[in-house]
């Protein structure tokens, strides 16, 4: 079940500018926030001590949006690595654990996670059904989770205490895309397109409930599908200024490809689920024209953060990589701070509160954060680059 699991011995930002206008507005990409000075760096102080300890990624590697998974994975593992070359009394040990983002695989996967007791801490699960279906495993296990883009609402009302979550949820990101449709992009008119995933169904009622006049036209597609012909065929009939895509790259590119080939002008919003250079190749022509929102903070200022990405993982950094390095800096901060198990380093992220690259990390009692931008992004000269926060 496990299709692939590697445990790697791995060695080797004072007040920040919001980037709001005032007016609500998203501002221009020079308003992608500065390093905070306080940054949590997960070097420490190199005197750490500590035997033993494991850490765990959980989530796609491979399957049909891995892409978006290996973002979160290779942040991590740089923050491990950084950690353990500036921390010879302290070696930290990382296992990868693939799930596919499949809901139905996950709960085998996870079992045999918690089922490791040298696993302190987890970051995982990054999509929002696999989350949903092996909470209940993290949560009989004492074994914290932090998941750096899995944000469907509903995922913090169940009651688990291992479970947190590194970025703003969809109820927060519903309202930002709608605003985006109809404030900056000036839509009159905007269609929801669905999929059946937890995260598209759940973000495009998000999105619909704030559109207001603007709304009222909405289709569904499937994860897998690759004909769109009739949702298109029904923009070609209801015109719209923005056509909003509540789902994954793998369908949105297509989509977006097909739209265009239709001669569909109308502008293409993707979330965070789209936003990636996979998209980019599966639109063509078509990417021209796209947007995307994202509670993911522009990496556009995180120079060394992106240049020892780059040289260690041999790539440049994705959506939700300074997230997955942030979430995973905590947990190697909880180790080095001494704690030897998994109720300890529970605690230690219960109570946690500091500066990350991407934010202030301090949680409720629901493993919800208080400080949750969103950001919009669009194509430029065949990449996708800050267009601005949005809230």
């Amino acid at each position: 079940m496990l299709a692939a699991v590697a445990s790697l011995a791995v060695g080797a930002c004072s007040a920040r500018d919001t980037g709001s206008t005032g007016s609500g507005a998203p501002t221009s990409a020079a308003a992608a926030p500065q390093q905070a000075a306080d940054a949590a760096d997960p070097k420490g102080d190199g005197k750490a001590v500590c035997s033993g300890a494991t850490l765990a990624y959980a989530g796609t590697i491979n399957g049909g949006s891995a892409a978006l998974g290996q973002n979160i994975l290779y942040g991590v593992d740089l923050a491990v690595k950084q950690h353990n070359e500036a921390n010879p009394g302290c070696q930290v040990t990382l296992k990868q654990f693939d799930t596919e983002g499949k809901p139905d695989k996950a709960p085998g996967i996870v079992t045999q996670v918690v089922n490791e007791p040298a696993i302190l801490g987890v970051v995982g699960l990054p999509f929002s059904g696999e989350s949903k279906a092996t909470g209940d495993l993290f949560e009989q296990a004492g074994l914290v989770h932090i998941t750096p883009s899995a944000t469907n609402p509903a995922l913090a009302d169940h009651g688990w205490k291992t479970f947190f979550r590194g970025m703003g949820n969809d109820a927060v990101q519903g309202p930002a895309a709608a605003k985006f449709a109809t404030e900056t992009l000036k839509a009159k008119k905007v269609c929801v397109i669905e999929d059946d995933s937890e995260y598209g169904t759940g973000l495009a009622k998000e999105v619909t409930s704030k559109l207001g006049a603007a709304g009222g036209c909405s289709d569904k597609v499937k994860t897998g599908q690759t004909d769109f012909s009739a949702v298109v065929n029904k923009m070609l009939t209801e015109k719209p200024d923005v056509i909003f895509f509540a789902g994954y790259y793998p369908e949105a590119g297509p989509f977006a490809q097909q739209l265009n080939d239709k001669g569909i002008t109308a502008k293409f919003i993707g979330p965070d689920g789209v936003k990636d250079t996979e998209f980019l190749k599966g639109a063509g022509a078509a990417a021209a024209n796209a947007y995307f929102t994202c509670p993911c903070v522009p990496e556009d200022n995180f120079k060394d953060f992106t240049a020892a990405y780059k040289s260690v993982e041999g790539r440049d950094p994705g959506t939700y990589s300074p997230e997955g390095y942030d979430v995973a800096t905590i947990l190697l901060k909880g180790i080095d701070s001494g704690v030897k198990d998994r109720a300890g380093l529970l605690d230690f992220v219960t109570k946690y509160s500091g500066q990350g690259l991407t934010k202030k990390f301090k949680w409720d009692a629901k493993g919800e954060l208080s400080d949750t931008p969103v950001w919009a992004y669009k194509v430029e000269n065949g990449k996708i680059v800050n267009a601005g926060q949005i809230s």
